[in-house]
């Protein structure tokens, strides 16, 4: 990934500039959602490696040309993974005291508020290339094998994975689409069962984290254009594709595709949904999920992941 990641930042060098052109940032949004197609499409192909030594059962027959993609934070797992990851490494003593606050200060705030800020953004990748650089890229991965297991398996939402099963079980790729940390988002994928993950790469050379991303943190419109990357790679055939999410920040990846589906939205994404007919599923609360729109084979899926989720809370209280 090393050699990968610093050549398309030699690619971001060489476009010229034009008043006319895309913004600074319009390009290393770009660049990010490029970069995590190659990083997922690697990883998936070294899962894959491995799991031709594994007995398998029969498989599924393949729906060659649509895929599912699922955003993480809000949607498949409650909160913020990355606050989750960071919470498991303070108790290993990677961070200090303080910035274990700073990080559940962020977290109480998008789980009141249930959106994503820039300042918060800003400041956590900050902390989070300062953590990394210069430490193996397996070692995170290892890292995150062992937070997932300990935290982030009870927060994920049982509705939402019953949808990401009912893809799968109709040989659909399923897909995670997360600003996590692509490393640790291949975590979350590997232990959901799912095909992989596109995430936020960070430079590494031989192996080792230099403490820089490649182009930025894959958030907005750096998600739609990892989606499409990945769909032009994989052969999808994006109108018989579904994306997920709770954030408004994610429109550009939803109106990619062919059938948008808000989880557990912000007011925002709520709104959009209502004006534009995408269906509304909310696992966050008892009352029945609100139905947008016509009616879609979610259905049957989406019901039995509400049951679950309502035999899940039961359990809770």
């Amino acid at each position: 990934m090393g050699p990968i990641g610093q050549g398309l930042q030699d690619q971001l060098a060489r476009i010229p500039r034009s008043p006319f052109g895309p913004s600074e940032e319009e390009l290393r949004a770009n660049l990010a959602g490029e970069a995590s197609a190659d990083a997922a499409l690697s990883l998936h192909d070294a899962e894959l490696a491995l799991a031709e030594t594994d007995e398998t059962g029969p498989e599924v027959p393949r729906d060659l040309t649509a895929a599912a993609f699922f955003d993480v934070d809000n949607t498949m797992v409650q909160g913020a993974s990355i606050v989750h990851f960071a919470r498991g490494l303070a108790a290993r003593k990677y961070f200090k005291t303080s910035d274990l606050v700073d990080v559940a200060w962020k977290q109480v705030k998008f789980r009141v508020t249930g959106r994503e800020n820039s300042s918060d953004m800003v400041s956590g990748k900050e902390k989070a290339l300062a953590f990394i650089a210069g430490r193996p890229t397996a070692e995170l991965a290892a890292l995150g094998e062992e937070i997932y297991d300990e935290i982030i398996a009870d927060k994920i939402w049982p509705g939402t994975r019953a949808l990401a099963q009912m893809h799968l079980d109709a040989g659909q790729q399923v897909w995670l689409v997360t600003a996590t940390p692509v490393e640790l988002a291949q975590v979350i994928a590997k232990r959901l069962g799912l095909t992989g993950a596109l995430g936020t790469v960070a430079e590494s050379v031989d192996g080792t984290f230099t403490g820089r991303l490649v182009g930025d943190i894959l958030h907005g419109l750096g998600k739609a254009h990892a989606v499409r990357t990945l769909a032009i790679r994989e052969g999808l055939n994006l109108k018989r594709c579904t994306a997920y999410s709770d954030s408004h920040n994610d429109v550009p990846m939803l109106s990619l595709v062919g059938t948008a589906v808000a989880i557990n939205p912000d007011s925002d994404l709520r709104e959009v949904a209502k004006n534009r007919g995408w269906e509304i599923r909310d696992f966050r609360t008892g009352r029945k999920a609100a139905k947008i729109g016509v009616p879609t084979a979610l259905a049957l899926g989406a019901a039995g992941g509400a049951v679950a989720a309502a035999v899940t809370r039961r359990r809770d209280h």
